[in-house]
C-alpha cells in the first residue's frame, strides 16, 4: 500500500469577497495553472474571474487505508498511522469564482468537486452569491464544510460569541438541505486584509486541515469506458506543444492515447502528462491532470471537453429528467428560454415541460432510461405546489394536492453542445440583475437522450408521444329524433366539422353520442346517439324548443333573450367533448381514449 495517492476534489465557493483564494493559499502548497488569481485581470481588478487549481498533501488517514470512511473505530484506526504503511492523500482545491456573472464558471466548477468549502465572511453572514453556491452544491455534491472567515476582524472581546451567532445561523440554513449537520468552522486566511503582509500567520488552518481529513472519504473512481475530462485552461509550450489542464470524468489515458477535441474536430496525441507539475504516465477518473498534446492554437479552446475519439456526439436537443429548484420564484413555464448548463458549457435553450398521463403519477422515477413507448402529458409549466394559484387549481383537470414523482424537459438549443450521456444539466436566468436578492437557478435535471440530428423535429420528435388534453362545450339547440340531436357552440362558424365527425361527445344529461355531420354553415352539427335518448332529456329538450317557437311567434325573440336562454341551465344540455391531440403529430389528429 506505500505510495499510494488518493485525491479527493473539493470546492472553494463562495459570495465575491469572502476570502475563498486566501483561504486556499493559505492551504495549498503546491500551485497549478491560474491558482491564487495569477491571470492579469484577476490581480487588476481583484477578484477571481477563472477556476483556479492548487494542491496539499497530508498522510493517508488509517481509516482510509483500510477502506472505511467512518465509524467508532475511525479514531483508534488514525491513532495508528504512524505504524501503518503511508500513503498520500491530496486534497485538489478548485477555488471558484464569487461574482454574480461568473455562475458558469461556478457551475462547471461544482461538476468535478467531491466536498464543498462553503466559504462564509463571519462579518456578513450569508448573502446572494453564497446562497447560488449552496444549491449549487446541493446539485453536484454529497458533503459540505462551511469555512467562518475573516473572523480576525472580530473584536477580540466579542469574537467568540459573535462566531457562535453565525454558527447557529448557519445552522439554520442548512436545516432544510441534504447538508444539515454539517460541521461548521472558523478561520482567518489571510488576518488584516489583501494588504497585510505575508508574515501574519493564518488563523484556524491546521484545524481545516483535520477536519477535511476527518470528513474525506475514497471516491468512486471507475478507471474503465471512454476517456472524458472538463478542460479548464489551455496554452502553449513553445518546442514541445499545447497543454490542456483540466479533470478528468470518466475513464483513463495514458501517454501515447489518441484524444478527440470535439469543438475543434481533431484528434491529437498525448506526448506527456503532469500533475502538479510531477510527471506521469497515467491518470484515471477525478485526477487533476494536464495534458500535452501536438501542437494547436490554444485560443481556440479556451474550455471544453477532450475525449476517446468518436465517443461524444454534438446534440442540438435533449429529453432531461428535471427538478425545481425550490429557491427559484415564479413558476418555469413552458415556451420559456433560459440559459442552459451543460458541462462547461452554457447556451440559450427553449424548454417544454411534460409529465406523465395523471393515472401515471405516482409511478416510480427512472433515472436513466426514458421510455418512448409511453404517453406523457402536456405541461404549460412544471407542476409544483408553488407553481399554481388558487385560480388556475379551479381550472385544472388535475387533483390540486397531487403531483407527479417525475417530470422531463424537451429542451432546444439555440447552438449545438458536446456533452456526455448523463450527464448534469442546470436551466437558469443568468440574465436577472445581479444585484437583486434572488436565486437565478431555476431547474436542476439529468440528460437521457440527445437529440444528434439537426433535422431532429422531422426525424425524432414524432417519437415522443407527448398530447395536450382538449375540452370543448357546446349546447344541444333541438331534438331531431330519439336517436339524434342538433348541437351549437362547439365550434366555430369557419371550423372544419368534418375533421370531428367520428368523435365520441357526452351530454350533460347522461347519454354518450358521436358527431355525425355538420348541419348548415354556422358552425351547428349533427349527433347520433346510438342508444336512444332519455325520455326525460327529450321532454327538456322539446320543452324548451317549445318556449323558443312561442316566443317566435309572438314576434319578441331578441338576442337578449336567446342570451338568457342560453344562459339557462334548466333549458339546456350541454354537449362534452374531451380528446388528446399529440403535439409533434404533424398530420394534428384527434385521439379519443376506446
Amino acid at each position: 500500500m506505500a505510495g499510494r495517492r488518493v485525491n479527493v476534489n473539493v470546492g472553494v465557493l463562495g459570495h465575491i469577497d469572502s476570502g475563498k483564494t486566501a483561504l486556499a493559499r493559505a492551504l495549498s502548497t503546491t500551485a497549478a495553472t491560474a491558482a491564487f488569481d495569477k491571470q492579469p485581470q484577476s490581480r487588476e481588478r481583484g477578484i477571481t474571474l477563472d477556476l483556479g487549481f492548487s494542491c496539499f498533501s497530508v498522510p493517508l488517514p488509517a481509516r482510509l487505508r483500510s477502506g472505511s470512511s467512518s465509524g467508532p473505530d475511525a479514531a483508534a484506526a488514525d491513532a495508528a498511522d504512524a505504524e501503518a504503511p503511508a500513503g498520500q492523500l491530496q486534497f485538489t482545491l478548485v477555488d471558484c469564482p464569487g461574482h454574480a456573472s461568473l455562475i458558469r464558471t461556478i457551475i462547471g466548477g461544482a461538476q468535478i468537486i467531491d466536498l464543498m468549502m462553503l466559504v462564509i465572511d463571519v462579518t456578513k453572514g450569508m448573502q446572494t452569491q453564497s446562497a447560488e453556491c449552496l444549491v449549487i452544491g446541493q446539485i453536484a455534491c454529497q458533503k459540505l464544510i462551511v469555512v467562518l472567515n475573516k473572523i480576525d476582524l472580530l473584536a477580540e472581546e466579542k469574537r467568540q460569541a459573535a462566531i457562535d451567532k453565525m454558527t447557529k445561523k448557519m445552522q439554520k440554513t442548512l436545516e432544510n438541505t441534504k447538508f444539515r449537520g454539517s460541521p461548521i468552522i472558523p478561520v482567518a486566511a489571510k488576518p488584516g486584509g489583501p494588504e497585510a503582509p505575508e508574515t501574519e500567520t493564518p488563523q484556524g488552518i491546521s484545524e481545516l486541515i483535520e477536519l477535511l481529513k476527518s470528513q474525506a472519504s475514497i471516491p468512486t473512481r471507475d478507471p474503465s469506458g471512454p476517456f472524458l475530462m472538463a478542460v479548464d485552461h489551455c496554452f502553449s509550450i513553445k518546442g514541445q506543444g499545447t497543454v490542456m489542464t483540466g479533470t478528468i470524468l470518466s475513464g483513463s489515458v495514458n501517454i501515447g492515447d489518441s484524444v478527440e477535441i470535439p469543438a475543434l474536430k481533431v484528434v491529437k496525441k498525448v506526448k506527456s502528462m503532469q500533475m502538479f507539475h510531477t510527471p506521469v504516465t497515467s491518470a484515471i477518473q477525478g485526477d487533476r491532470l494536464g495534458i500535452c498534446v501536438t501542437q494547436f492554437d490554444p485560443k481556440l479552446l479556451e474550455r471544453g471537453l477532450v475525449c476517446t475519439p468518436e465517443s461524444l456526439h454534438t446534440i442540438h436537443a435533449a429529453i432531461v429528467s428535471v427538478k425545481k429548484i425550490p429557491y427559484f420564484r415564479g413558476a418555469l413555464q413552458t415556451k420559456a428560454k433560459f440559459h442552459i448548463t451543460v458541462g462547461h458549457e452554457t447556451v440559450m435553450g427553449r424548454v417544454m415541460f411534460f409529465s406523465p398521463a395523471p393515472d401515471q403519477f405516482d409511478c416510480e422515477p427512472l433515472e436513466e432510461s426514458f421510455d418512448f413507448a409511453k404517453e406523457y402529458l402536456y405541461q404549460e409549466q412544471y407542476l409544483s405546489k408553488d407553481s399554481t394559484t388558487a385560480e388556475e387549481d379551479k381550472k385544472s383537470d388535475q387533483p390540486v394536492e397531487k403531483w407527479p414523482k417525475q417530470q422531463w424537459a424537451l429542451l432546444e438549443f439555440e447552438k449545438p453542445v458536446t456533452c456526455p450521456k448523463f450527464c448534469l444539466v442546470i436551466g437558469s436566468k443568468l440574465d436577472t440583475d445581479i444585484h437583486a436578492n434572488t436565486c437565478r437557478l431555476a431547474f436542476h435535471g439529468t440528460m437521457l437522450q440527445g437529440l444528434e440530428d439537426k433535422n431532429y423535429t422531422e426525424t425524432f420528435l414524432p417519437r415522443l408521444k407527448v398530447y395536450k388534453l382538449k375540452h370543448k362545450e357546446g349546447h344541444v339547440e333541438r331534438v331531431i329524433d330519439d336517436y339524434g340531436v342538433i348541437g351549437r357552440s362547439l365550434f366555430k362558424k369557419e371550423t372544419n366539422i368534418q375533421i370531428f365527425v367520428g368523435l365520441k361527445v357526452r351530454l350533460s344529461s347522461g347519454e354518450s353520442g358521436v358527431i355525425e355531420s355538420g348541419f348548415g354553415q354556422s358552425g351547428k352539427f349533427k349527433i347520433r346517439i346510438p342508444d336512444g335518448l332519455n325520455p326525460d332529456t327529450k321532454k327538456l329538450l322539446s320543452t324548451a324548443t317549445t318556449k323558443k317557437r312561442t316566443k317566435a311567434g309572438k314576434g319578441d325573440v331578441t338576442k337578449e333573450d336567446e342570451g338568457c336562454s342560453k344562459a339557462d341551465p334548466a333549458q339546456h344540455v350541454t354537449i362534452s367533448l374531451f380528446f388528446k391531440r399529440y403535439v409533434f403529430d404533424a398530420q394534428k389528429r384527434m385521439v379519443q381514449s376506446p
